[in-house]
């Protein structure tokens, strides 16, 4: 009995002394330091205190505004979160090799589908897989998949006025993420989905089951974020073996059916397939890494870009006169171009356009992040203070959710305002961080965007939306969810236009 204290006195000795020399390093320097639970730190402690992660990193970027940067702990890590711009910009840009990496805790042996994907890669893999998408995401690109998309668009827009027209709270997260499974498995996997028609689609059940809506999903994400050396000693899998197979025997079948038929698509797959099929048959290594890339579209879309259409949606329908006027701009549209606005009209489209950016700021991702791959020094982060190493393996924030709410850099900034971006530039800019920054950023941003502005013209010129009994206003955040979600879902109505 006597060994067994001894070993918990030795261990509780090793951790506050690992705890204190850690914070002894940051304190020597003037860093500020986040105030919360010894070991759980800001991040750990919001679970506890079950507040939003928007809300806590908010309180980490106005803890000290002279600061260029605080830390924060978890456990036995430090993570360095970053409010001045400059410097975001050399994280994100300028020093991009020092800063390339994300943190990665997924063995591509045990789940081939998460571990395999361009999220989740790093070094040389990431780079070639990022040079293999990216002419899928060109303007050209971008043009023929917009022909896949709007056929798409017409059926769900039609399918909705049909079946919401007279129903008082439309649940619009199930609705718009039924849309985005359809346009990802035309442009992702090249198959036809219809799933508001048709509710137990096979295709969107099973996709539904690997979401992170999914408590099962987000539970062994986040035990394999933590803990990443037990789940691969146990073997933990964030997306079922039975799902994966499914989502591999689908893009199997599809690509012998266009090899067999010689059928070709403007779509995401047929890039792929056409470079594997350069260096000689499609392998079933190769059938796994093409799978890989399309489930990490399908989930983007599933969960990030349907989220995102509900905020927008939820904006519009409790600001009216934002509606109206973006409903102005979308009437002209669709009279010069006889119903079907082209790829060109949709890109002109500024009032859309800003509608899109201000949605962003208003409800932004938590923050970006990246993994120190080389070390690099940090300026001092206040006056009269020293400069810091950031050693490798250490992972940088970018505070986004306070810089998009920081009356600094937006006047007014807890309001609902399209017309803050009349005359000024939005993509590209550090303030607007929400796809990110730098040869990093979201692959995907681009199509992501004209899926969300085709539908928005399709739906807007054939009804408006509108707030209902079980509309969150004011928007409160959900803070058992990770993504932006307000209390209670989202839920809206449908008024039909003449």
């Amino acid at each position: 009995m006597a060994l067994w204290i001894w070993l918990i006195i030795l261990c509780v000795m090793y951790v506050v002394w690992k705890n204190v020399k850690m914070r002894w390093y940051f304190i020597k320097r003037g860093v500020p330091q986040y105030p919360k639970l010894p070991y759980l730190g800001a991040f750990g402690s919001n679970f506890i205190s079950r507040r939003h992660i928007n809300c806590t990193v908010k309180d980490l970027y106005n803890m000290n505004k002279e600061a260029k940067y605080v830390v924060s702990y978890t456990f036995f890590s430090h993570k360095i979160v970053v409010r001045d711009l400059d410097l975001i910009k050399s994280v994100l840009v300028k020093n991009f090799d020092h800063f390339a990496h994300r943190r990665t805790f997924v063995k591509e042996a045990i789940d081939p589908l998460t571990g395999k994907n361009l999220a989740f890669l790093n070094g040389d893999k990431w780079r070639d897989v990022r040079s293999l998408l990216s002419p899928a995401f060109t303007s050209s690109k971008m043009r023929t998949m917009h022909v896949l998309m709007s056929q798409c668009t017409e059926k769900f827009a039609e399918t909705f006025i049909k079946l919401f027209a007279n129903v008082d709270a439309i649940d619009i997260k199930d609705v718009f993420s039924r849309f985005t499974t359809d346009v990802i498995a035309t442009c992702a996997f090249g198959i036809e989905v219809n799933s508001l028609d048709n509710p137990n689609d096979e295709f969107y059940v099973t996709g539904k089951k690997c979401s992170f809506t999914n408590g099962k999903i987000m539970l062994k994400f986040f035990f394999q974020a933590i803990f990443p050396k037990l789940a691969s000693k146990l073997g933990t899998r964030i997306i079922p073996k039975e799902e994966t197979d499914f989502f591999i025997n689908i893009i199997k079948t599809t690509i012998k059916t266009r090899q067999e038929k010689g059928i070709t698509r403007p779509d995401m797959l047929q890039l792929l397939i056409d470079a594997k099929s350069k260096v000689g048959e499609v392998s079933s290594e190769d059938l796994i890494e093409i799978t890989a890339q399309a489930f990490i579209f399908f989930l983007g879309g599933f969960d990030t870009t349907s989220d995102f259409m509900c905020l927008m949606a939820h904006e519009l329908a409790v600001n009216p006169d934002a509606q109206q006027k973006l409903q102005s701009e979308i009437d002209k549209v669709m009279r010069e171009c006889d119903g079907k606005p082209t790829y060109e009209a949709i890109g002109n489209m500024n009032y859309l356009d800003a509608v899109f950016y201000e949605t962003m700021r208003m409800h932004p991702i938590a923050f970006v992040s990246r993994v120190c791959s080389k070390d690099f020094e940090f300026p001092p982060a206040l006056p009269g203070a020293k400069p810091i190493t950031i050693k490798s393996g250490t992972e940088v924030f970018a505070a986004v959710a306070a810089i998009h709410r920081d009356p600094v850099y937006y006047e007014n900034p807890d309001k609902f305002d399209p017309d803050r971006y009349s005359n000024k530039k939005i993509s590209g800019d550090v303030v607007n961080l929400g796809f990110g920054l730098g040869p990093r950023m979201c692959i995907g941003n681009r199509f992501a965007i004209l899926e969300i502005k085709t539908l928005f013209i399709q739906l807007l010129s054939k009804c408006s939306l509108e707030p209902c009994k079980k509309t969150c206003i004011p928007f409160k955040h959900d803070s058992s969810k990770f993504a932006v979600y307000p209390k209670g879902g989202f839920w809206l109505q449908m008024k039909s236009r003449s």
